[in-house]
């Protein structure tokens, strides 16, 4: 546990929100067809102490559409951890695929690599948890990000910073 405590003992965290170009393409307000498949991706990535304890946080809210990927990436001092999330909208229902990445360097070990993929059922407007290190109570501090996913017709005031 000494060993994930040192991963963390100098805060020098910042997102990225990794470049994707439906990110980047501003809906058109011919493009209804467009326009009604766009989703807003409300992702908050933090850092959590004793496993309470907010320490760092972050906000994000990006479009995209279904089958294209939004990325965080976190990096600390001694640690990248690279996050996309893919929204499936189905028939038969919505899905959200994570893929996380992660990249530890430590003294003794080198640099050490994970990653991971899940399918996670989604429903729009309820937040899907993700822990990159695991979710052991052991863990601290630990990373927690949160993504809630909704049409892009259907936004909070807090997605106001897409333009339509």
């Amino acid at each position: 546990m000494m060993r994930l405590f040192c991963l963390f003992s100098i805060f020098n965290l910042f997102i990225l929100i990794i470049p994707v170009s439906a990110q980047n393409k501003q809906l058109s307000s011919t493009g209804t067809q467009e326009r009604r498949q766009a989703l807003v991706l409300d992702i908050n990535s933090r850092v959590l102490e004793n496993g309470k304890k907010v320490i760092w946080s972050e906000n994000n809210h990006k479009t995209s559409i279904s089958g294209v990927p939004v990325g965080v990436q976190v990096v600390g001092s001694n640690i990248v951890v690279v996050v996309q999330f893919t929204p499936y909208i189905r028939n038969d229902g919505n899905v959200l695929v994570v893929q996380g990445q992660i990249w530890i360097a430590e003294p003794e070990k080198g640099v050490t690599y994970f990653t991971s993929i899940q399918t996670v059922p989604m429903v729009f407007g309820e937040p899907v948890y993700f822990f990159p290190l695991g979710e052991s109570q052991n863990l601290d501090p630990s990373i927690e990000i949160i993504i809630t996913v909704n049409p892009y017709n259907r936004t909070s005031p807090n997605s106001g910073n897409v333009k339509p």
